[in-house]
């Protein structure tokens, strides 16, 4: 269970790329690293450092490591479902990845990671990143509203209702299935007494 939460504020950073894979967020050699040694620092590794492996200057993430949400462009998070995308992410600070559309197992695994998909169109993406003179402003993102302001500039964004509970309670899908616990062995019990022949003869 991760934590949850209604309303977060942070400082925002623009990638302006297209059609961004999951192999570029987090390429497949670093996959085999225990998790509990975190991903942050293969985040986006190849696309921000150069073939000798320096940082390179003129990429985002590189000047803003204080980010906390990502205003991308569309198709965010394609390619494989690996969920380590979203924990490099998660691991690195984002709380919030805000573009106009994104692969749907990605989108996902960030819920189930306390990491919000805001899907919000491009003309209002377009009024977010003008409205935060280059890359220094902070955004409010409201789950209670499903609204992002930055400075006098306030856009909606797409979010079903059982990823808005998941996120404020902090439940990732096993999380949310125990809540039906009552009615699951209720239904359990039931089956027993209509079909007792469809039950392994053992203990109960």
């Amino acid at each position: 269970m991760t934590r949850g939460w209604t309303e977060h504020s942070g400082r925002a950073l623009e990638l302006a790329m297209e059609n961004v894979d999951t192999d570029q967020i987090i390429p497949a050699r670093f996959m085999s690293t225990p998790r509990s040694e975190g991903y942050a620092k293969y985040l986006f590794h190849d696309l921000r450092r150069d073939a000798d492996g320096a940082l390179l200057s003129t990429f985002p993430l590189n000047d803003h490591a204080d980010a906390t949400i990502l205003i991308t462009q569309r198709n965010f998070g394609t390619g494989s479902s690996r969920e380590a995308a979203v924990y490099a992410l998660a691991d690195a600070g984002f709380r919030v990845i805000i573009a106009p559309s994104f692969g749907d197992i990605f989108a996902g695994n960030a819920v189930n990671n306390g990491v919000l998909p805001a899907t919000v169109n491009e003309a209002d993406i377009d009024a977010l990143t003008a409205s935060m003179a280059g890359q220094n402003a902070d955004l409010i993102v409201s789950l209670e509203t499903l609204t992002i302001s930055c400075n006098s500039v306030r856009v909606p964004f797409a979010l079903s209702d059982t990823w808005s509970l998941k996120l404020k309670n902090g439940w990732d899908d096993i999380d949310l299935t125990l809540q039906h616990t009552p009615e699951i062995q209720r239904f359990k019990e039931a089956r027993r007494e209509e079909r007792p022949w469809a039950w392994p003869d053992v203990a109960r």
